[in-house]
C-alpha cells in the first residue's frame, strides 16, 4: 500500500515563481512521447487542484507559422500534415540543412526568441498556475549544426532572451522507435536529431533528461525530478497521493 504525503510538488504554498506561475517544457525529437508525458502531468496537477494550460509552440509563438510552414513545402516540397502508424509521411523541412536554410533559421529562430519573451510578459495575467510548453525554444535550436563555435554561440544569445522555465524536460527517446510512433522523418536524422538534443542539453545546463522507458517509469521519472528541486527524496512520485482536503 502507498504512504500518503500531504504534498503537492509545488508545496503546501503552491511556490510559484516570480512571475505568479510556473513554465513548465516539453522537448524532444518527433515521436518522444512528448504529448503522453504532457498528458500524464496534466492530470496529476489535476488531482493537487492546480490550474494548468498547454500552450504548443508552433501554433501559439512562431512568428509567420503558418506562412513559413508553405514557404518551406513550396521550397522543398515533401508531405504537408502529421504521421502516424497507418499514414507515413515523408517531411522535407527542419532536415534540410543547407547554409542558406541555416542563415534563415537564424533570423527566424531570433524572431521566435524575441516574442517568446513579450508572450511570456502577457501571461502574467493567466489564471493557471503551471503554464506547459509543448515544446520551446529549445527545439527549434535543436535544428542547428550545434558542433559549430557559431551556432553553440548563438545559442547562449538566445537563452538569454528567453524565459528559462522553471522546469525543462528533454523526452528522450530511442530514434527507431520514435520513427514507429510517429513516422515522418528518416530514422537517420532523428538519430543526428537527438544527439543535439543532448548537446543542447548540455548547453542549457537546465534541462531534465527522461530516459527512454515505460509510460510509468517515464512519468515517476519526471515527477521526481520536480520534486528534487523542491529538496524532497527522490522515489517521492512513487508515494505522491492527494491529500484529503484536496478532494
Amino acid at each position: 500500500m502507498l504512504t500518503e504525503v500531504s504534498l503537492s510538488p509545488w508545496g503546501d504554498e503552491k511556490m510559484l515563481s516570480d512571475r505568479g506561475f510556473k513554465i513548465v517544457s516539453f522537448s524532444g525529437i518527433d515521436g518522444a512521447g512528448k504529448s503522453t508525458q504532457i498528458g500524464a502531468l496534466q492530470a496529476r496537477l489535476s488531482k493537487l487542484g492546480l490550474r494548468s494550460r498547454v500552450l504548443t509552440f508552433w501554433d501559439d509563438i512562431v512568428v509567420l507559422g503558418g506562412f513559413r510552414e508553405l514557404i518551406s513545402h513550396k521550397t522543398f516540397g515533401g508531405d504537408e500534415g502529421v504521421g502516424s502508424p497507418d499514414r507515413p509521411i515523408n517531411r522535407r523541412d527542419k532536415n534540410v540543412t543547407s547554409a542558406h536554410v541555416i542563415g534563415a533559421r537564424l533570423f527566424l529562430y531570433f524572431l521566435d526568441a524575441a516574442y517568446l519573451r513579450l508572450f511570456c510578459l502577457k501571461l502574467r495575467k493567466t489564471e493557471a498556475d503551471v503554464v506547459i510548453f509543448d515544446r520551446y525554444i529549445y527545439d527549434e535550436l535543436a535544428n542547428l549544426p550545434l558542433h559549430r563555435w557559431f551556432a553553440r554561440s548563438y545559442v547562449r544569445l538566445i537563452l538569454n532572451i528567453v524565459p528559462e522555465p522553471d522546469m525543462a524536460y528533454l523526452v528522450d527517446a530511442d530514434p527507431a522507435a520514435a520513427r514507429a510512433r510517429k513516422p515522418e522523418y528518416p530514422v537517420e536524422f532523428l538519430r543526428q536529431n537527438r544527439e543535439r538534443y543532448l548537446a543542447l542539453s548540455g548547453l542549457a545546463g537546465n534541462m531534465t533528461v527522461i530516459e527512454p522507458a515505460s509510460l510509468e517509469a517515464a512519468e515517476a521519472r519526471m515527477m521526481d525530478a520536480w520534486l528534487g528541486v523542491r529538496g524532497i527524496s527522490p522515489g517521492a512520485a512513487a508515494m505522491l497521493e492527494v491529500p484529503a482536503s484536496e478532494v
